[in-house]
This record gives structure tokens, C-alpha cells and sequence, in this order.
């Protein structure tokens, strides 16, 4: 998966976003922003026992993930691209537990992981601004 077809997954969740002028670094943090919102409606849909709502949005936060993890550059990443796959996969399991549980439990635990994952993200935008418009690129925002 690339990175326009997670933006446009996110975009296909009846979302305004910025999608189309976004830079790199934004678009992954509208994914984890989409993840959170998804599973936030889970835990909503697990409280009023709407089994058909808890899938549709667990399934939408584990695609947003499965994306996420299709982005990572193990080459340039190192240990910590190899630490996020493991985690990722940890996170998707975990969803799957919440399904077949119907517990909220699995989804909080995910949700306290992606909050401190994106907040990190987010902590690196000056960073990123940086390193696009050193190589040329447009950086809106």
C-alpha cells in the first residue's frame, strides 16, 4: 500500500481533511488521527452493544493501521521501523481480541498506544517542515 491509497482510505471516511495539499509527515498523522477517531466510535458502538457498528469501525482503524505499517522504511528506519511493525501487529491482534471479545478493554489499550505514537509524530513537525523544504518540496501549514 502507498501513500496516496492510506490517504485516500482516510478520505473515503467522510472526513474534510487536507488530503490533497498535505505533506508526508501530515498525511500519516491524518491517519493516526483517523485510527483514533474509528476506534473512539467502537467504544461507543462495544457501550450500546451495536456488534455491526464495533466491526465496521475496528475493521476501518485495523485498515488505517495495515497502512501505517505498509509505510514504514525498514531500510532507513532501523530498529525503530522494526519496533513499529511489531507494534502494529500487536495493535491489530489486539483489535481482533476486542471483536471477538466485544470488550473495550483491547480498544482502550490501542488507543493509549496510538496517542503516544502520534504525539511523538506530531512532535516532529518542525522537523519534517525542515527536511521538505530543504529538498525543494512545498510545505503547507
Amino acid at each position: 500500500m502507498n501513500m496516496r491509497t492510506g490517504a485516500q482510505q482516510y478520505a473515503k471516511m467522510n472526513k474534510q481533511t487536507g488530503v490533497e495539499e498535505a505533506n508526508p509527515h501530515q498525511l500519516i498523522g491524518m491517519l493516526y488521527q483517523g485510527a483514533l477517531d474509528s476506534l473512539q466510535q467502537s467504544l461507543g458502538c462495544i457501550d450500546r452493544n451495536d456488534i455491526e457498528g464495533r466491526g465496521k469501525h475496528v475493521g476501518r482503524a485495523i485498515t488505517i493501521i495495515g497502512g501505517l505499517q505498509g509505510f514504514l522504511d525498514h531500510e532507513k528506519g532501523g530498529e525503530l521501523s522494526q519496533n513499529l511493525d511489531r507494534l502494529y501487529d500487536y495493535m491489530t491482534v489486539r483489535l481482533f481480541d476486542a471483536g471477538r471479545e466485544n470488550s473495550k478493554i483491547p480498544v482502550q489499550e490501542v488507543i493509549g498506544l496510538l496517542r503516544e505514537i502520534k504525539e511523538g509524530w506530531d512532535g516532529i513537525g518542525d522537523q519534517a517542515k525542515e527536511i521538505f523544504s530543504q529538498s525543494g518540496q512545498s510545505v503547507p501549514g
